[in-house]
């Protein structure tokens, strides 16, 4: 289990959403990526890295955002695309790592140093619809179940390419990435019922609250 790249946006316009530019266009980069608990509410983890639309994106519970390469190699086969890392927007493609497999505030060791803890799913927007620029896009991704996941930041410190990854111990509750992911998009019963187990994080409490009882 390892990191394939780590990616950074370059800023560019965005003409599918409200915000001027967006940083889904993520790119691999050499040497060492400083990664700590964003200084701003809505900034990233990720030194370097640029967020566009701050009014949903970045913030601690969303400092990192992970894909595999093994769920890009399906997506790859089934477009009939080469997807390659950042291509989703994601700050770390990884392998080995069933990202979507891991378990709400379950840890993962990057490197010698940085401890990221799994907040939840990915859940696509306008921008990554655009971005893709595939017919049906936001269907297809929901229907697969392969969101990837984001992270907050536990120990800041440094990742570059080809860090070793290492799960640590796994939460009792039993709510994956992908459980989550498909409740929210799908069904709202299974979303309420994600909601009961104890030890969930704080930062999912808040989104399941928020996501079930929305402001009007």
């Amino acid at each position: 289990m390892h990191a394939v790249s780590v990616n950074i946006a370059r800023p560019r316009s965005n003409p599918w959403k409200s915000a001027a530019k967006t940083g889904i266009d993520k790119r691999p980069v050499t040497g060492p990526v400083a990664v700590s608990a964003p200084d701003s509410p809505s900034g990233s983890g990720a030194g370097g890295d640029f967020i566009g639309d701050r009014e949903h994106h970045g913030g601690p519970a969303q400092a990192v955002y992970a894909y595999a390469s093994e769920d890009y190699g399906f997506f790859s086969e089934l477009l009939g695309r080469d997807l390659g890392p950042g291509r989703f927007g994601e700050n770390l493609t990884t392998e080995g790592v069933d990202l979507n497999s891991l378990v709400l505030g379950q840890r993962i060791r990057v490197g010698p140093s940085v401890v990221l803890e799994a907040t939840g799913p990915r859940i696509p927007c306008g921008t990554f619809r655009g971005w893709m620029d595939v017919p049906g896009w936001l269907k297809t991704f929901t229907a697969e179940e392969r969101p990837g996941t984001y992270f907050a930041v536990a120990e800041a410190g440094e990742i570059r390419a080809g860090d070793a990854i290492t799960v640590l111990g796994e939460p009792g509750h039993g709510v994956t990435v992908a459980r989550f992911f498909r409740a929210y998009m799908r069904d709202r019963e299974e979303l309420r019922r994600i909601a009961e187990p104890p030890g969930l994080p704080e930062y999912t409490k808040q989104e399941l609250a928020e996501a079930l009882n929305p402001a009007p």
